[in-house]
């Protein structure tokens, strides 16, 4: 069986309405990391941190302060133009933005 992309994998038709994620994108801060959520609540990214030195080591996770910046970043695409999200280059076998 093959997914067509009208079509969920078991068969049931996908719904009509848009997948986008509408903004204002949020973040909230959990214990070990920052959701990054859209406008109706999905959670869209985590961002883990960690700040205790021997524990961030040995997890390789980002500071807090580093997670935020980044969950700050994301939280901004919405506000980003889509020619310049376009016009970033992208790795030779990702998916295309034709959209």
């Amino acid at each position: 069986m093959t997914c067509k992309s009208s079509q969920k994998c078991n068969d049931k038709p996908m719904p009509s309405t848009s997948r986008r994620f509408p903004p204002p994108w949020s973040i909230d801060e959990l214990t070990e990391s920052f959701v990054i959520k859209d406008g109706t609540g999905q959670a869209l990214a985590y961002v883990y941190f960690e700040d205790e030195p021997q524990r961030k080591l040995s997890m390789k996770r980002l500071s807090r302060d580093e997670a935020f910046r980044i969950a700050m970043n994301i939280a901004k695409l919405p506000m980003v133009p889509r020619q310049i999200l376009k016009d970033i280059p992208r790795p030779k076998d990702s998916a295309s933005r034709n959209d």
